[in-house]
C-alpha cells in the first residue's frame, strides 16, 4: 500500500480546492494537524490518514464537471451555412449567439451583434447570399468534460459559451446561465 508523502496530500487537497480548514473540518481534525502533517513535521496515525482520504473522497464526489451541466443537443451552423440559416436557427432557439462547427469541430462562432453589423455594411438582398464563413467570429473556447466547473466559470468571464469537445468532437455546451443555475441547486 502507499502512503502519500505530505507534498501530495497538500497537492491533493490543492487539487479539490480545498483549504486546509475545509480538510480540517470535513476529516474531524484540527487545522494545525493538517499544516502539521503537510509540511512533514508530524506523521499522521492511520486512523487520522483514513479521514483524510474520507474526507477527500467526498469532495471528490461533490466536484461539478462540465460535463455535469452542459447542454449536449449543440444547435449550431457550419461555415458554409447561408446567414439567412443562422438568423432562422437563432430565432427558432431564441439564441443570442451560436457556435460554427464543421463536421464536430468548432471553426468560429456567430451572433446577433454580427448580423447586426453585416447588414449596417451590406444590402439585406446580399445578405441571403453570403455564408457564415463571411461573417464568423472567433471560436468559442473549448474544455474537456471532466473541466473543473470553477474553470469553466473563470473561462465564462469573458466569453458567452465554452465548447465541451470529447476526443476532437463537440458533445456540448455551457453557457453563463447554467453556472448560475447552479446557485439554486
Amino acid at each position: 500500500m502507499h502512503l502519500p508523502t505530505p507534498k501530495e496530500l497538500k497537492q491533493k487537497r490543492i487539487e479539490l480546492g480545498l483549504t486546509q480548514n475545509d480538510l480540517a473540518v470535513r476529516a474531524g481534525v484540527s487545522q494545525p494537524l493538517i499544516a502539521r502533517i503537510e509540511s512533514g513535521d508530524v506523521d499522521p496515525r492511520l486512523s487520522t490518514l483514513r479521514k483524510i482520504f474520507d474526507a477527500f473522497e467526498e469532495s471528490e464526489k461533490e466536484q461539478v464537471h462540465a460535463c455535469d451541466i452542459m447542454h449536449s443537443l449543440v444547435t449550431f451552423v457550419s461555415s458554409s451555412d447561408s446567414l439567412d440559416h443562422a438568423v432562422e436557427i437563432m430565432q427558432e432557439y431564441g439564441y443570442s449567439q451560436l457556435p460554427v462547427i464543421d463536421n464536430g469541430v468548432p471553426m468560429g462562432s456567430i451572433s446577433e451583434d454580427m448580423l447586426v453589423r453585416a447588414m449596417a455594411e451590406n444590402k439585406a438582398s446580399q445578405l441571403s447570399r453570403m455564408e457564415v464563413a463571411d461573417f464568423m467570429g472567433e471560436s468559442f473556447p473549448v474544455v474537456s468534460p471532466t473541466t473543473d466547473i470553477g474553470l469553466v466559470s473563470q473561462v465564462l468571464e469573458r466569453y458567452p459559451a465554452v465548447l465541451v469537445v470529447e476526443k476532437g468532437q463537440t458533445i456540448g455546451f455551457v453557457t453563463k446561465h447554467d453556472v448560475i443555475k447552479l446557485l439554486h441547486e
